[in-house]
């Protein structure tokens, strides 16, 4: 297959999966994010008899917490997601609900207390994370292949191959969050760095087969011996991504909902991350010795 003489079509599948994410990051409230990044108090609460999720919120509303997000875990048992409470606030609506259903014997399973201060200091540690992750992959690339003919078109590349994973993940959850209320929390920033290092592996693989063959075959084209290199890399990607995928998948299924959105980052990072290192990072090489974004604006 010739990878790099299709490296337009990468590109356009690149930018179809991402401009929605886009529009819906600009038009909807973007990511939806969750009490370690906004702020307040979450329960989870367990009933001894089922309740309609429809009631337990008319009854929160009742309680003057109109702005309360409640989801259903099991037939017997809720999150709850609301303004910052203390503990006095908390028993004032365990009582209440207690009050409205004396049937009931409710248990307060957990409950936690993040102060929008904690969540903004949570965003920012986050970026600083991200960035510095990004810098020391640059640099890591610029030392380990200072031996290749423009070292840092490789750091560049790969760079904008983690851009493109990130972006795409948060477009997809951007998505998610509208459609089917999945919130982000400090998981899905672990899952974020995760997916970055699992991204960054699997391109400098590439990559390093990539600069053993531009030593076998010193005059050959460089488009053919990236195809080249990627042949021969794919088997291994795609073994390694696909038993990774087949774990994440089982873990979803059977595994608790506390790391469920950790697990859909990473299960989307790893197909994304896959993608980009065979599509992007390769491709942006290629672009760049071929010159395509000159020959674009001479069109132009």
């Amino acid at each position: 297959m010739d990878f790099a003489g299709k490296r337009l079509w990468f590109y356009l599948i690149s930018l179809i999966v991402i401009i929605p994410g886009i529009v819906f990051l600009i038009t909807s409230p973007g990511l939806k994010t969750g009490i370690d990044f906004s702020g307040g108090s979450t329960m989870n609460l367990s009933f001894s008899e089922k309740i309609k999720q429809s009631t337990l919120r008319e009854q929160f509303a009742k309680l003057g917490y109109t702005e309360a997000t409640i989801q259903k875990l099991d037939d017997n048992s809720y999150f709850i997601r609301t303004i910052e409470l203390d503990e006095v606030k908390k028993n004032t609506i365990i009582s209440g609900l207690q009050t409205n259903f004396p049937q009931q014997n409710i248990e307060v399973l957990s409950f936690d207390l993040v102060s929008p201060v904690v969540a903004n200091e949570t965003i920012r540690n986050a970026f600083w994370a991200v960035l510095a992750a990004s810098l020391f992959v640059f640099l890591y690339i610029l030392w380990a292949f200072r031996n290749v003919p423009n070292t840092r078109r490789y750091s560049f590349a790969a760079i904008v191959a983690l851009l493109h994973d990130t972006i795409i993940i948060l477009g997809i959850f951007s998505i998610l969050g509208e459609l089917m209320d999945i919130e982000v929390n400090t998981f899905f920033l672990f899952a974020i760095v995760t997916v970055i290092g699992y991204s960054i592996n699997d391109t400098i693989v590439i990559f390093d087969r990539l600069r053993e063959n531009i030593t076998i075959y010193p005059n050959d084209n460089f488009s053919n011996i990236v195809n080249i290199s990627l042949r021969e890399s794919l088997g291994r990607s795609l073994n390694t991504s696909i038993t990774l995928l087949i774990t994440l998948m089982a873990l979803l299924l059977f595994g608790g909902s506390t790391i469920q959105t950790f697990l859909l980052v990473l299960l989307f990072g790893v197909i994304v991350g896959t993608y980009s290192s065979i599509g992007v990072a390769s491709q942006i090489l290629v672009s760049w010795q071929e010159g395509d974004l000159k020959k674009l604006l001479r069109r132009n």
